[in-house]
């Protein structure tokens, strides 16, 4: 259980969430999109969301500014929330567009949000769980995408509710949040994505 848990952490680490995302949006989503097109998007989202996070946090380790990956210093978190807000923005200005992929638009729209008050939240000296906020807005947007398309994806959807509570048990085994981090930062992950959803469900 102890391995499981650990991996956990791992496998769902916030910076996978928006490209698993995109992913399981173009992969299931009953519309055609020309196949270089996902795959350009899709390796697009990935450089953008994943590649360029990982960098950057080497970068802040060699400068003794992170510890480790999972960012456990309130003060740590500053600059990579700060740094992936801006690549979320800029996911929606260059990469996806409101009328092509409302749905994906308006789901990086609700990690922009989510990301932007966790940002906040540090400088008010308050931890809330990452992991917990983006498993948080990734189920909370298949639901709603499900939901909109009118797809029965169950097994998936019970998939992803095992991940939070995995992802929670994890977080709370290794004492790296304390219960109302780990609610909170799920508020905070599910919140913006039902906001946004009027503008497209």
């Amino acid at each position: 259980m102890k391995q499981v848990l650990k991996l956990a952490s791992y496998l769902f680490h916030p910076v996978w969430m928006p490209f698993l995302g995109s992913l399981l949006y173009f992969l299931l989503i009953p519309r055609y999109f020309p196949e270089d097109i996902v795959k350009a998007k899709l390796l697009a989202i990935a450089i953008i969301t994943i590649f360029i996070p990982i960098v950057f946090y080497f970068l802040l380790k060699n400068l003794g500014k992170a510890s480790n990956v999972f960012l456990r210093n309130v003060a740590e978190r500053r600059w990579p929330l700060f740094f992936f807000s801006l690549l979320c923005f800029m996911v929606l200005y260059q990469i996806l567009n409101v009328y092509n992929y409302p749905a994906l638009y308006f789901y990086f729209v609700g990690i922009l949000a989510s990301t932007l008050i966790a940002y906040i939240l540090t400088f008010l000296k308050l931890k809330i769980s990452l992991h917990m906020m983006g498993i948080g807005g990734l189920l909370m947007f298949f639901v709603a995408f499900c939901i909109y398309f009118h797809l029965y994806f169950i097994y998936t959807i019970c998939f992803l509710i095992i991940a939070t509570g995995l992802t929670a048990s994890s977080r709370l085994y290794y004492k790296a949040h304390t219960p109302w981090e780990l609610f909170l930062g799920l508020v905070i992950g599910i919140a913006p994505q039902i906001i946004v959803l009027k503008f497209w469900l």
